[in-house]
């Protein structure tokens, strides 16, 4: 790796933005850590009403768009599965990240993560234990909680599932679910018979999963429960290709391996269309899918100027991806992972199909039948029973398996065969084998598997932060979130201007038939109308309603709307009001057209 693959500044130099969104968030309510009244255990973030509501809406746009505008399935799998699922899956051998623990103070930590936080080193996750050692030891990393050096120190890795028990007493081990994929997977038989085996469709989930990570940080970024938002979508590798034409003209930021690994290299400004054609994305599938993300990202609040698709490099690839595209945000002058589009073949279901015993394929159709020649075989029982007894089964699925992926086994007069690490002979006679010709309609595949995988948590906190602003207003400083109207976790605050019956009357009818309306209304009457004004800025409400003397006592009801970015004001009817809004929030008006 090249040394201009570096962090532009440290991660553990938190900027005053992300130290002010932090207490701003636990302030109004956005997310804190859990459990405080027991002390609290690190990666574990509770999100208060206004951030339960703000990754509620945040879900509701991400169904829309790749649920429900795809044509594709929504599930809700369990979050614990057993221990054979994850066998299958590879993340008992395969999910490890990078441990070294400090002789002195036995504080365990991330050992790519020191060397990303103190060295130029910015991707050290995709370097091999050995080459991390090495760094440690040239750079003279010490422990970050006591100091004590780590030079010499071994780095070993640290399985990330999270163990339970399933049932009482001769339990059943099992674990919590490290992404919301395998429930998906493992559940394909029967979700192939609802797309009526018919390729390709999608499957979405979006819920909890869980990551035993050594050491949690930055607030909701890197976490020990979060939630994700997952599309396994299957195709038929051979026929199936996306209608690119719906994004090809997408302008996107890239970040290649090719460009990481050179000294000179840089992100590339391009098209969906041309990156394609000029092989910087190797798979369409995955280009369409960035190029269906890039524009719902900007829907939500992400900042376009601190955004961009970095290609993962090969050492930090998932062992089930061929190739994968991570989106990024920028926070803090570092690029942090909000999703990751990944090509993952057929590895998933041959994986389950080999383990479980059951059919992960969907049967193709030919379009006019074939005929086709077939090794069989149909031993001779009378004399595999004595031979091998209660191993005889076991010899028939044997000889089958042979005869179908190296038919010249059976030329000669016997055919030698492996059972349970020891090699047996039989006549060919006694196998039945033969080569045989059929007709067939159609042949059982193994689709292969596109992933785009939304991390909700990190999604969060980029919109916040992307979203902080502070300004003056009327000589006063204010602190606000320019939050997009369709995230907002409130869209109106309803205010009546002093505590006065009548005025309060009114705006508790005002408050009912925005609600009625649908839209989320909070009605604050505590303190000056200023100070309510700068409570509802600091939450990214985008509206606020006062209700005043005028009010009730002009002829026409009207109230005032002020607008949260600009601070304007308008005067509008009371019985459009719900239409207005709505419209607004739809984003057929706009309120400088009003």
């Amino acid at each position: 790796m090249s040394e201009n693959q570096q962090a532009e500044t440290s991660e553990s130099a938190t900027d005053q933005t992300s130290e002010k969104l932090v207490e701003l968030a636990k302030r109004r309510g956005y997310f804190f850590q859990s459990s405080g009244s027991y002390g609290s255990v690190g990666g574990f973030y509770t999100f208060g009403p206004q951030g339960a509501a703000l990754k509620g809406n945040i879900e509701d746009a991400w169904r829309d768009r790749f649920a429900l505008a795809e044509g594709n399935m929504e599930i809700d799998a369990p979050t614990i599965m057993p221990e054979p699922v994850f066998e299958a899956s590879g993340h008992l051998e395969g999910f490890d990240d990078m441990l070294i623990e400090c002789p002195d103070c036995g504080t365990s930590s991330r050992a790519d993560h020191l060397v990303e936080d103190n060295t130029m080193y910015e991707d050290a996750e995709s370097l091999e234990i050995p080459e991390v050692e090495e760094i440690i030891a040239e750079y003279e990393l010490v422990c970050p909680d006591c100091g004590a050096g780590l030079a010499g120190v071994a780095v070993e890795d640290f399985n990330l599932m999270f163990a339970t028990n399933i049932g009482p007493g001769d339990s059943q081990p099992g674990y919590l679910r490290p992404e919301t994929a395998q429930g998906i997977f493992v559940e394909f038989p029967r979700l192939k018979e609802y797309a009526r085996n018919q390729l390709p469709f999608g499957v979405t989930q979006i819920g909890r999963a869980y990551r035993n990570e050594i050491s949690p940080r930055r607030s909701i970024i890197r976490t020990r429960e979060f939630t994700q938002a997952e599309l396994e979508y299957f195709i038929d590798p051979e026929e199936d290709e996306p209608d690119l034409s719906a994004v090809e003209d997408v302008e996107v930021t890239l970040y290649p391996a090719t460009e990481q690994n050179d000294e000179d290299g840089d992100e590339i400004q391009t098209t969906i269309g041309d990156a394609v054609a000029d092989d910087v994305i190797a798979s369409p599938w995955v280009a369409y899918f960035l190029g269906v993300a890039k524009p719902w990202y900007e829907a939500v609040g992400v900042d376009m100027d601190r955004f961009r698709f970095r290609q993962h490099l090969s050492g930090e690839r998932a062992h089930y991806a061929s190739d994968c595209w991570d989106a990024e945000s920028e926070i803090d002058g570092n690029w942090i992972e909000m999703a990751g589009f990944a090509y993952r073949g057929d590895y998933d279901l041959s994986k389950h199909s080999e383990h479980s015993g059951d059919r992960f394929t969907v049967f193709k159709q030919y379009d006019e039948p074939k005929t086709v020649e077939r090794a069989t075989v149909d031993p001779n029982m009378s004399y595999l029973g004595p031979e091998f007894g209660g191993d005889a089964g076991a010899v028939v699925e044997e000889l089958e398996a042979l005869a179908a992926r190296d038919r010249t086994a059976f030329e000669g007069d016997t055919v030698e065969f492996e059972l349970e690490g020891e090699t047996y002979e039989i006549p060919v006679e006694k196998t039945g084998f033969a080569v045989e010709e059929q007709t067939e309609s159609g042949e059982h595949i193994i689709p292969h598997v596109v992933e785009p995988s939304f991390g909700v948590d990190r999604l969060v906190y980029t919109v916040l932060h992307h979203a902080y602003r502070e300004d003056e207003v009327d000589d006063e400083e204010r602190t606000y979130l320019e939050l997009e109207p369709e995230v907002a976790p409130t869209f109106v605050g309803v205010f009546p201007l002093q505590s006065d019956a009548e005025l309060e009357a009114q705006a508790d009818e005002i408050v009912d038939d925005l609600r009625e309306a649908g839209l989320s209304i909070t009605y604050d009457d505590s303190g000056n109308i200023g100070r309510r004004y700068r409570r509802q800025d600091e939450v990214g409400t985008p509206f606020c309603v006062t209700v005043d003397y005028e009010t009730v006592e002009a002829d026409e009801t009207t109230v005032t709307v002020r607008e949260r970015d600009t601070t304007d004001q308008k005067r509008l009817p009371v019985d459009d009001l719900a239409e207005t809004l709505s419209a607004i929030r739809e984003g057929d008006l706009e309120f400088e057209d009003l």
